[in-house]
C-alpha cells in the first residue's frame, strides 16, 4: 500500500491514505490564473499540444504550399455552440453529484453528534443513583462504534480493503468478522442495534426513547445508502463518450476551418478555443464521482477525522489526533 501511495503527488510519508481537495493558501485574481496544480492543466495539456501541433502543420501547409482545405467556419461556429450547451449540461450534472456528496457527509457530522449525545444522555438505568460501570462502557462502546462507522463508510466509498484502521473503535473479533463482510459500514450498524437492543432489553432505555436511537441509525443509513447511490450510479457512459469524441473531433478539425480566414494566428487561436472545451470536459469528469482521488475531491479524511475528535472528546478522551491540515494546499 505504502508504494502505491508515494506514487500519488499529494501522499506523505507517514499519512493515511488520502483522498485529496485543493486549498488554496491565497487566492487572488493572478494567483487564480497561474495556477497549475489542482487546475485542469495537468490532465488537458496533451490534448492542447497536440491541437496545437496540428494547427501548425495546417498553417505551414497553407502558406508556404498554399494548400487550401476549402473548409469555412461556419460547420464549426454551430457545433461549438451545441458543444458548449453540451458541455454545460454535463458540468452541471457533475457538480450537483459532488454538492450532494458534501450535503451528505455535513448531515452525516450532524448525525453522528445527535447519535452520541443521544447515546450518552438516554442509554441508562432509570432511576436515579450511580451509574453502573457496565452502563459507561456501553455508552463508550456505542459512540466508539459510530465512529468506526465513519471510517468504514469512508474506506467503503474509496474501495479500501483494510479494515486494521477500525480495530481502534471494535473488538477484534468483530474487526475479523468484518473481513468477510461485503458491506462493512452496515455490518457495524447492525451490531450496534443489537447492543441497544440487549440494552432495552436489560432496561437501559427506555420505551420513548428506542424509536429516538432507532431513527438516527436510520439516518446514518440513508447516508450511507445516498452515498452508495453517487458512487455505483455515475453519468450515463454513451452521454460521456459521445461528449469526449465531440469535443477531441471538434478541437483537432478546428485548424482545418480557421487557417484561410485567420493565417498565421491559427495555432494560438486553436490552443485558446482547445484550452476552453477541453478544460470544460475535464472539470465534468473531476466533479462527477466526489469520492475518488482527484485534487477536488471531497476531503473524507478531514471529515472523518473532526467526527473521530469530536465524538471521542465527549466520552472524555485526551489522547485525540490533531485535525488534518492542508499539506502543500491539498486538504486529504
Amino acid at each position: 500500500m505504502a508504494a502505491e501511495n508515494r506514487e500519488r503527488p499529494w501522499y506523505r510519508e507517514g499519512a493515511s491514505w488520502r483522498n485529496p481537495m485543493l486549498v488554496p493558501k491565497q487566492v487572488t485574481w493572478w494567483r487564480l490564473v497561474f495556477k497549475y496544480r489542482g487546475s485542469e492543466l495537468p490532465r488537458t495539456k496533451g490534448r492542447i499540444i497536440g491541437v496545437a501541433l496540428v494547427a501548425l502543420v495546417v498553417t505551414v501547409l497553407e502558406e508556404r504550399h498554399d494548400w487550401h482545405p476549402n473548409l469555412t467556419p461556419l460547420p464549426f461556429t454551430l457545433v461549438g455552440i451545441a458543444l458548449g450547451i453540451f458541455l454545460g449540461f454535463r458540468n452541471n450534472a457533475s457538480y450537483d453529484r459532488w454538492w450532494e456528496g458534501r450535503k451528505l457527509w455535513g448531515a452525516l457530522v450532524n448525525t453522528t453528534r445527535s447519535f452520541a449525545r443521544q447515546a450518552l444522555t438516554l442509554v441508562g438505568p432509570r432511576a436515579s443513583g450511580a451509574e453502573d460501570a457496565q452502563v459507561v462502557a456501553l455508552r463508550r462502546e456505542i459512540v466508539l462504534r459510530i465512529v468506526a462507522f465513519v471510517h468504514a463508510l469512508r474506506m467503503s466509498l474509496r474501495d479500501l480493503n483494510d479494515v486494521a484502521e477500525l480495530a481502534r473503535f471494535l473488538p477484534a473479533e468483530e474487526v475479523e468478522r468484518l473481513k468477510s463482510e461485503t458491506n462493512r459500514p452496515y455490518a457495524i450498524t447492525q451490531g450496534t442495534a443489537e447492543r441497544l437492543r440487549a440494552a432495552y432489553d436489560r432496561g437501559w432505555i427506555h420505551d420513548v426513547h428506542l424509536p429516538v436511537l432507532e431513527g438516527s441509525m436510520t439516518a446514518l443509513t440513508d447516508i450511507q445508502g445516498a452515498c452508495e447511490r453517487i458512487k455505483s450510479t455515475p453519468i450515463p457512459f454513451s452521454y460521456t463518450t459521445l461528449i469526449h469524441r465531440i469535443t477531441a473531433g471538434y478541437c483537432y478539425a478546428l485548424p482545418f476551418g480557421l487557417v484561410d480566414s485567420v493565417g498565421i494566428l491559427t495555432p494560438a487561436v486553436c490552443v485558446i478555443v482547445a484550452y476552453a472545451f477541453f478544460g470544460l470536459d475535464v472539470v465534468g469528469d473531476e466533479l462527477e464521482m466526489p469520492f475518488g482521488n482527484d485534487p477536488n475531491d471531497l476531503p473524507l479524511d478531514a471529515i472523518s477525522r473532526t467526527i473521530e475528535v469530536n465524538l471521542r472528546q465527549r466520552i472524555g478522551e485526551r489522547d485525540l489526533p490533531p485535525p488534518l491540515q492542508p499539506v502543500d494546499e491539498i486538504l486529504s
